[in-house]
């Protein structure tokens, strides 16, 4: 089962999430690791087009799914990113229904949507196969992931989810903490319902849920309430914390 209908199917997902080191190795040592997917941010993390285009190819070679957090909802990070092989979008700052279709309009071929066709380049393995049969192929197996972490996207949560070609909900909590008022409090009533509100709304709507965390008893938390797509960061806190501990025990 590819990665899409695991996402669709809401089959229990791991992969991890990269903001630092994007090395050609990271998707052969995450794959070994056990994830079946990888996120790579070009929101906070300074990753380029031709970083990603790299990182894509070595990805898709490994048969770990490349994934990436654009900066924006913006056309030409969507179409671009995918052109140069990623497996799907995660969109930041989505607030509205309108932002969500923007996000779905820019990923898909028509006539679901308004990406512009080139063949034969990274995205379909520089295969010079028939474009009708890549484009339904490519419309089906595009996961669009939609971050909620505003008030504003809470509020239209519902009517984001109803939309046909948004795969995930993908909870940032820090910054849905954040602009509810109470930063960092994970723990918070605020919060808690604000968790609750998104799981109804995926599972009214069949998504998926999709959440990063930083530990296993973390993981286990929100995979008891339901997120199934769960991504592992960040690489540095991971790092730093793993070569503190062996340090104390020196």
């Amino acid at each position: 089962m590819d990665l899409k209908n695991k996402v669709t199917s809401l089959v229990h997902i791991r992969g991890a999430m990269i903001f630092e080191f994007f090395s050609p190795g990271i998707p052969i040592v995450l794959k070994n690791a056990g994830c079946e997917f990888i996120i790579f941010d070009m929101e906070h993390g300074g990753l380029s087009f031709e970083q990603f285009k790299t990182l894509a190819i070595i990805s898709n070679s490994h048969k770990i799914s490349p994934l990436i957090r654009i900066p924006e909802v913006r056309y030409n990070y969507i179409a671009r990113a995918l052109d140069l092989g990623a497996s799907g979008i995660m969109a930041p700052m989505v607030n509205t229904a309108e932002d969500a279709l923007r996000v779905v309009y820019s990923s898909k071929y028509p006539p679901l949507g308004q990406r512009g066709a080139g063949f034969g380049f990274a995205h379909d393995n520089y295969i010079n196969e028939n474009p009708l049969s890549y484009i339904q192929k490519a419309n089906n197996s595009l996961i669009n992931i939609i971050q909620i972490e505003t008030k504003k996207a809470l509020e239209n949560v519902r009517e984001i989810a109803a939309i046909d070609g948004v795969d995930c909900l993908w909870v940032g909590h820090f910054d849905l903490t954040n602009f509810l008022g109470i930063p960092g409090d994970f723990t918070s009533k605020i919060y808690l319902d604000a968790i609750n509100e998104i799981i109804m709304a995926a599972k009214y709507n069949n998504k998926s849920l999709g959440i990063m965390v930083n530990n296993k008893r973390e993981l286990e938390t929100y995979s008891k309430l339901g997120f199934n797509m769960i991504a592992i960061g960040t690489e540095m806190k991971i790092l730093s914390e793993s070569i503190s501990q062996i340090l104390k025990l020196s």
